[in-house]
Order: structure tokens, then C-alpha cells, then sequence
């Protein structure tokens, strides 16, 4: 079947099995006055898929959405889309207001980008019918487009993504980052575990024990500047060999509690500063996160080193 005569159902079941796979969220790199440096954020990309990796996500996490106006967030899903160049399906980020992700989803459309990534609404007040009613304005506004929903909080249930799900059918994924895999397993379960694509939210670490319960694939801002580490835990667990994939866990440890501690205050900063010391990106983020200070450079430095030593970079 072409890509001409296939159904859209069976466009949005491939982008479904796409899925289960390193989900990469990509930095922003920006110059030292702050303004973004386009050429490098395509050298990234780049970088990205020729190590493999199928699905990229402009306008995640790790790229520093909540700082980025709206017309560098359009030009990051250009840049991916142009950069990924039909080797790796792009996902574009979009979240905020429902009238602004509805434009960024259909913007996104408009570019190229094969699926959405939702973030979790932003709202202090939300209602599980309200957040049925976020996700299925956005889905609805571009039904050609695989939707990825992004979990962070525990009070959303299995039913309510269920729901979701058999009004949008073009919701085919979620990014699940509560940190509690008994949690996810019953999510997982009470939604329909064959009918959504399951991924780790929470990156390397988190991984392992969310593979054993369900999920079939993993975001990681890891994969920036190791990618030889993140393709090798999907191996690992793709195989069954959980030794395997406790091995390169053990590898990726350090670096991700760097990531994670004091709140993942400094998860972006550690992120660009090895890219950094590796010639392949500057280090400057935006308020509110900051520069390492130097003695977090040094320990993202020894990280660096053990890993060429194990190969793996």
C-alpha cells in the first residue's frame, strides 16, 4: 500500500507502532544572546537520525517550550520537519491555551509534522471533563494527525483517556511520566493497553520498570548528546534482556539524577552543557533555568569521559 492509497486509519496505526521506539526530545540551542541558533537546531536533528532515531519532538520539555515565543515554535516544527527530511516522523509540541494549540496543531499540520504531543494543560483548575474537553478540541482540529497525549498527573485515569479515545480516534499515544508504575499499570490497562501506545515519560531510568508493566517506547533528552546509550536500552528491552538494559541504566545513571535533582531544575542545563564540552551546541538557556555552575560542569565532564571509555560515545 502507498502512501497515496492508504486509509487514514492505516496511517495512524503505523504512526502507533512508529511509536515504540526512542521518542527523542530535542534541545533548542541558542546563541549567547538568546536568540535560537536555526542552523545548529538542524545539525541536531541531523545528528538524531542518522543514529537512528524515528521520532523527534520540537516544542518538548527539553527543548525549552514554556520560553519560546509563538513564532520560534513554528519555526522549530519547520526546522525538524525540513531537517528530518522524511527519514523520522516529527511530533510537534503544543499545549497552553486551547485556541493557541488548536493554531500550533494545525500550523504543525501545515508543515509536515506526522503527530502531536499534547502537554499536560497548564491550568490550576482542571476538571476530568474539562480535561476530556482540552485534548478533544485540539485531536478533533486535525483529525489526520496522530495525537499523543502527555500525562503528568496521577489523577488522570484510565477511563478518562478510554473516553477520549472513542470520541478521537486519532489519539494513539501516551507519554505517561507519573513516577509510579503500579499507577501506569492499572492506567494502562483500565484505557486499553492494545489501543494506545504506551510510552515511558519519565526517559532512561524509569524505563525498565515501565517496559515490564506495558510501555513499548521512551522519551529521552539523553539521546542528544548519547544516542549509542539510548539505542541500546531499546535493544536491550526490545530482546528481553533485562540485564542488557540494566547495564546501560547503570551507564545512564548519573548523568539522569544530575537531570533529575532539586525538582529537574537543572534538566535542560545538563543536557546542552555535555553538548557543550562535545563542540556540538552552546549552553545557554532561558530564565528560569540556568548555566551549570562549574562544579556540575566538572562531574557532566567525568561523565563524558567514562562513556568514550566505554564506547559509547
Amino acid at each position: 500500500m502507498t502512501l497515496e492509497t492508504r486509509t487514514p486509519a492505516a496511517r495512524l496505526e503505523e504512526l502507533r507502532a512508529r511509536l515504540a521506539t526512542v521518542v527523542a526530545i530535542p534541545v533548542t540551542p541558542f546563541r549567547e544572546d538568546g536568540s535560537v541558533d536555526w542552523d545548529n537546531h538542524a545539525e541536531l536533528i541531523g545528528r538524531l537520525v542518522r543514529h537512528g532515531v524515528e521520532v523527534v519532538t520540537p516544542n518538548g520539555n527539553t527543548g525549552e517550550f514554556y520560553t519560546l515565543t509563538e513564532a520560534e515554535t513554528r519555526r522549530a516544527v519547520e526546522s525538524a520537519v525540513a531537517a528530518a527530511d522524511g527519514r523520522a516522523e516529527v511530533m510537534a509540541g503544543v499545549g497552553l491555551d486551547v485556541a493557541g494549540a488548536v493554531l500550533a496543531a494545525r500550523h504543525a499540520a501545515e508543515a509536515g509534522s506526522a503527530m502531536l504531543m499534547v502537554h499536560q494543560p497548564v491550568h490550576p483548575y482542571r476538571s476530568a471533563e474539562g480535561w476530556i474537553d482540552y485534548h478533544r478540541h485540539i485531536a478533533d482540529a486535525v483529525p489526520e494527525l496522530g495525537v499523543v497525549l502527555y500525562v503528568r498527573d496521577p489523577r488522570i485515569s484510565g477511563g478518562q483517556i478510554r473516553a477520549l479515545g472513542e470520541h478521537s480516534p486519532n489519539v494513539i499515544g501516551v507519554k505517561y511520566a507519573v513516577p509510579d508504575t503500579v499507577r501506569f499499570a492499572s492506567v494502562a490497562r483500565d484505557a486499553g493497553l492494545d489501543r494506545f501506545t504506551w510510552i515511558a515519560g519519565l526517559a532512561e531510568l524509569s524505563t525498565p520498570g515501565y517496559w515490564a508493566v506495558g510501555a513499548t517506547g521512551f522519551t529521552s533528552g539523553l539521546v542528544n548528546v548519547a544516542p549509542a546509550l539510548s539505542t541500546a536500552l531499546l535493544r536491550a528491552l526490545r530482546d528481553g534482556n533485562y540485564t542488557g538494559a540494566m547495564e546501560v541504566w547503570q551507564s545512564a545513571r548519573a548523568f539522569e539524577e544530575l537531570r533529575a535533582a532539586d525538582a529537574s531544575a537543572d534538566n535542560v542545563s545538563v543536557v546542552k552543557e555535555a553538548l557543550a564540552q562535545l563542540g556540538l551546541a552552546g549552553r545557554t538557556v532561558r530564565p528560569p533555568s540556568r548555566v551549570l555552575p562549574p562544579d556540575l560542569r566538572e562531574r557532566v565532564a567525568g561523565l563524558i569521559e567514562r562513556w568514550r571509555a566505554e564506547g559509547r560515545l
